[in-house]
């Protein structure tokens, strides 16, 4: 699968890099690719939600009414949840939301949401860039040349450039990424997927294992 290499204008170099077939156009497991999105999501759950129960709130403990003859339910502590400024029945209590993936799977999902874009031709491969000094004007422009304003976008860098990750920092629903740091979120969650072409390699190494 052949992809035209771009400029950083959005113009063809006339220059064309291969995509490897293992990696961008696997029959797409759109189950892996749920449960690596779930993963991802619940990972980011802080699970530090608590309610007070009601062994943990104050007040007296004492048989608020004798037990029978009343005509209405027993009653043994003010501090029952059925009563106002009583404890919480069943609250939520802090835990940890994350659960384990294969790295196999894990894989499996990502070179899935990577052929799910390629089929959908949102894919852009770009030539290396480099920003002398962090510019949030130069990284929208290229953006512009892309046309990719207005988009959600995901740019993966072959190796670490501060300089283009600090011009993209400032502008929401556009994320720079080197190529170890992708996930399936990360992808699926994107509307263009643009891999510089020295990132390329790095991608095809990690998910041809």
């Amino acid at each position: 699968m052949k992809v035209a290499v771009l400029d950083i204008n959005g113009k063809d170099t006339g220059r064309k890099v291969e995509l490897s077939k293992d990696v961008f156009a696997i029959e797409p497991n759109n189950h892996a690719v749920y449960l690596d999105v779930k993963q991802y999501l619940a990972n980011q759950r802080q699970g530090t939600h608590k309610a007070k129960e009601r062994a943990e709130i104050t007040g007296s403990t004492r048989k608020i009414k004798k037990q029978k003859g009343t005509g209405t339910a027993r009653a043994g502590s003010i501090k029952s949840g059925v009563f106002k400024g009583g404890g919480r029945m069943f609250g939520p209590r802090p835990r940890n939301y994350g659960f384990k993936l294969n790295k196999s799977l894990k894989r499996l999902a990502r070179k899935s949401a990577l052929s799910m874009k390629a089929n959908e031709k949102a894919i852009t491969v770009l030539e290396d860039i480099n920003f002398e000094t962090p510019k949030t004007k130069e990284f929208k422009a290229v953006l512009k040349a892309l046309n990719l304003e207005g988009k959600k976008s995901l740019f993966v860098l072959g190796a670490s450039n501060n300089n283009v990750y600090l011009s993209s920092r400032n502008l929401q629903g556009h994320e720079v990424v080197n190529n170890s740091e992708l996930s399936t979120y990360r992808i699926v969650n994107a509307n263009q997927v643009v891999l510089f072409e020295s990132s390329l390699e790095g991608i095809e190494t990690n998910l041809s294992k």
